[in-house]
């Protein structure tokens, strides 16, 4: 017994230290925080404590320009805590959440955001209870912890749609929850699901004007693309989502999307294109701090280098992304790392090494794709779209019940009909085909024929215009010069529309003399060079007619148009194997991303159909040829990655 009493009064004044000890603690890092907290700050918080405003949108307005910065957001949880404000505490502790996540310390962000949760249910706050769920999901998921991630979610969805009138920021809360779902299609490899979820949620974000939503869902769109093998459609999706990162200034953003179309390059085989890209991204990627992207950009570069059998390179800056991703337990990039580093060891020919790192791949393949994980993520999927529909189930029953009894009355009736539809649908179908047969060469024809007569009202009538201008100047010399060149230009238009193909030496000369015309309006400050390789006959070379016009406007008013200094424009015809000749279109112009942005900001805007109808109109006319023509359009980049212009390269067969 005094043994017995002897212990419980050891542990008595254990637990009294332990406690003074903590509350010590408690208080030096209170005063010195309180040393750190501008005075200005101290006024704002004690007036919020005070206010207590309970929605999300009302903190974030009043805090936005200190929720970054984490001592400002502890002092703010201890003194919305001491004077019992559990809103702002929830408030606070999500953003340090956040804070934690970025810089992929999972746990801590976690914990913080399971803090906030047990706040938000404590207050009944649905703004902050939506909040904390979503922020889970999004972390578990960074962590590849699907089940759970998508339980968070789920939660998350089901609460913000019970919400009537809901504010913007539940209505942003919704396409959070609606992207993990999409996540979780991916995860499935159901892509198709997967982009229905980003769209729906893509057309939320329009509604409500945010930016950054536009940019994820586009990101995520083109990631299901590519998985999908459509890498001009994850092309197309990756760059609008740099063009919307570039306006609000995002740079984990324009990292993410850079690393993308370097991954989309590397799948092309342009392997230099990638680096270009990739690294000034090492550096960049780890300012942000987030390193399950950080680790993605150094496994990338590692590819880069494995394409160009640059093979220690390689090792090097893959080994360095799987360190980061096991220092930070990110198992999709661990698998990742392994994989590429058995494609390395397998280019290389070292197939034992390759097929070890092949093993340790396929190891953390069944531990993300467990069959208990994907059961689990089927069974809410359906128990997720069964919810969403039991009332329409409903209805849907009750009609059919009605519908089953009216046929039931009716079979005989039902069924003559069906097969009168039938016979009458056949019939009406045999002759559709047969006309449709008679008329498709007739409506081929008519249509070649109007695109090979076809010439720009709007350039017609301005070219007239920089004609009259000079008559009216009194520049007599210049106008007729330019006078004689437009007449040239539009006999030479007239005599092509009459042929179906014509030399490409005459296409080269037409285009001379439309670059002359156009850039009057540029007042010739575009530097236009016309190169022929040797021993490349121009004359013997068939072309259809201004096959090369749109590609020139193209480059003229989309790259040239808003570029500032020096303009040139170049056109190359080089040889490229016994039965084709390569016909460059080069211009240093701002880009196709700075186009697309340039032409969503104007006003008044032009679907420009010419590329596209002129790649209709190269494959009517490969018909005729046993090899096909290609076009290919490449944007062009500076050392520093930075758009340079765009080169157009058209396959063209001799024989």
């Amino acid at each position: 017994m005094p043994i017995e009493k002897f212990k419980q009064t050891r542990s008595l004044h254990r637990v009294q230290r332990t406690t003074l000890f903590f509350l010590l603690l408690i208080f030096v890092s209170k005063t010195l925080s309180a040393q750190e907290i501008p005075n200005d700050f101290i006024e704002k918080a004690e007036t919020l404590v005070q206010l207590q405003p309970k929605s999300y949108q009302s903190l974030d307005q009043e805090l936005y320009s200190e929720k970054r910065d984490t001592v400002l957001l502890r002092y703010f949880t201890n003194l919305s805590e001491e004077n019992n404000y559990p809103e702002g505490q929830a408030y606070a502790l999500n953003q340090l959440g956040m804070k934690y996540r970025n810089i992929s310390q999972y746990e801590k962000a976690a914990n913080l955001h399971e803090q906030a949760l047990a706040v938000s249910e404590e207050a009944n706050n649905i703004d902050f209870r939506v909040l904390s769920l979503n922020m889970l999901g999004v972390v578990y998921r960074r962590t590849d912890a699907i089940k759970t991630a998508l339980d968070y979610n789920q939660r998350a969805l089901e609460l913000a749609e019970q919400v009537e009138n809901p504010s913007n920021h539940i209505k942003r809360s919704i396409n959070v929850a609606l992207n993990g779902i999409g996540n979780l299609y991916q995860t499935l490899e159901q892509y198709d699901l997967a982009i229905l979820q980003f769209e729906r949620a893509l057309k939320f974000e329009e509604e409500l004007g945010n930016k950054l939503g536009l940019a994820i869902n586009h990101q995520n769109i083109g990631h299901c693309l590519e998985e999908k093998g459509d890498l001009e459609g994850a092309l197309e999706n990756y760059r609008k989502s740099l063009a919307y990162n570039e306006e609000i200034d995002s740079d984990i953003g324009r990292v993410i999307c850079k690393n993308s179309l370097a991954q989309i390059y590397l799948k092309q085989n342009m392997p230099y294109l990638a680096l270009v890209l990739l690294e000034p991204l090492q550096e960049e990627s780890k300012k942000i701090g987030d390193f399950s992207i950080t680790s993605l950009v150094f496994i990338n570069t590692g590819w880069a280098h494995t394409k160009l059998a640059n093979y220690n390179e390689a090792e090097k800056f893959i080994q360095e992304g799987l360190k980061m991703a096991q220092n930070r337990n990110i198992p999709s990039n661990i698998l990742y790392a392994y994989e590429k580093l058995s494609d390395m060891e397998n280019t290389k020919g070292d197939y034992k090494k390759a097929y070890e790192f092949y093993k340790k791949a396929d190891e953390y393949d069944k531990q993300i794709s467990s069959a208990t994980n994907l059961r689990y993520m089927n069974d809410i999927i359906v128990r997720y779209e069964n919810d969403k529909k039991n009332n329409q189930i409903a209805v849907l029953a009750k009609e059919n019940e009605i519908v089953r009894l009216r046929l039931k009355k009716n079979q005989t009736t039902l069924l003559v009909s069906a097969l009168i539809v039938g016979l009458i649908s056949s019939i009406l179908y045999i002759l559709y085909r047969q006309y449709q047969s008679k008329n498709e060469k007739r409506v081929l024809t008519l249509e070649q024929k109007m695109l090979r007569s076809q010439m720009n009202p709007h350039f017609l009538f301005n070219s007239l215009n920089s004609i009259k201008l000079y008559i009216i100047n009194n520049e007599q010399k210049n106008a007729v010069h330019y006078l004689n060149k437009f007449s040239k230009l539009v006999r030479k238009i007239l005599e092509a529309s009459s042929q179906k193909e014509i030399p490409l030496a005459e296409e080269l000369g037409t285009m001379e003399l439309y670059m002359n015309i156009e850039n009057i309006r540029f007042s010739n400050e575009i530097d236009f060079k016309i190169e022929v390789e040797k021993d490349i006959n121009v004359d013997n070379i068939k072309i259809p007619s201004l096959t090369l016009q749109p590609f020139l406007e193209n480059s003229l008013w989309h790259g040239l148009s808003p570029k500032n200094g020096y303009k040139k424009i170049q056109i190359n015809v080089k040889h490229k194997d016994k039965g084709h000749v390569t016909i460059e279109i080069v211009d240093n112009g701002v880009g196709r991303t700075m186009a697309e942005v340039n032409k969503e900001n104007r006003v008044l805007k032009r679907k420009s159909l010419g590329i596209r109808i002129t790649k209709e109109r190269l494959a009517n006319f490969a018909k005729d040829y046993q090899n096909k023509f290609d076009v290919d359009i490449m944007d062009l980049f500076d050392e520093n990655g930075n758009p340079n212009g765009t080169k157009v390269i058209l396959d063209i067969p001799t024989i």
